[in-house]
């Protein structure tokens, strides 16, 4: 994807919001082939991420920011549900698209502060998950991320 791209992608901001976007620097490098979403923290200010997500082979962008509340213990990541990587995990939120937005309706969903459910799924199964086929649960894995990202993508996106 390109700068342009994502910026077109995004469904809950302004025009002028979407041409701000702080878009990361090393799209050409990412390993495209391993993420089954984009996700990234502005730099410019860590309180606000951004998200791709595809939704019926298209696109769908979309701003975050990070809740206000703090939050000490550790939880599970809702996007890709690893019960191991639990300590770096925010609630994020998202404004929904359209009139539902403009009228303060958001959407939270509990993400990894950094975005590294794709790296999470794709982890060979440990001692605990013995028994399961190592290939098999990874497929799986893979499926359920991309299935619950693109339902958070989707709401966000219709407002509902």
């Amino acid at each position: 994807m390109t700068d342009n791209e994502i910026r077109s992608a995004l469904v809950n901001c302004s025009r002028r919001e979407a041409k701000q976007a702080s878009i990361p620097n090393d799209l050409e490098t990412r390993p495209w082939e391993q993420l089954d979403y984009l996700g990234w923290v502005d730099r410019s200010n860590p309180q606000r991420a951004y998200a791709v997500v595809p939704v019926d082979d298209e696109p769908v962008a979309f701003v975050l920011r990070a809740s206000d509340r703090a939050r000490k213990a550790s939880a599970m990541c809702a996007w890709c549900e690893d019960v191991f990587a639990t300590a770096d995990v925010r609630l994020w939120v998202a404004r929904r698209a359209g009139a539902a937005g403009r009228e303060g309706n958001t959407l939270g969903t509990l993400v990894h502060a950094d975005f590294s459910c794709s790296q999470h799924v794709r982890r060979l199964p440990n001692a605990m998950e013995g028994g399961l086929d190592p290939a098999s649960l990874v497929e799986r894995r893979v499926d359920e991320l991309r299935s619950r990202s693109t339902t958070f993508a989707r709401r966000v996106r219709d407002g509902s």
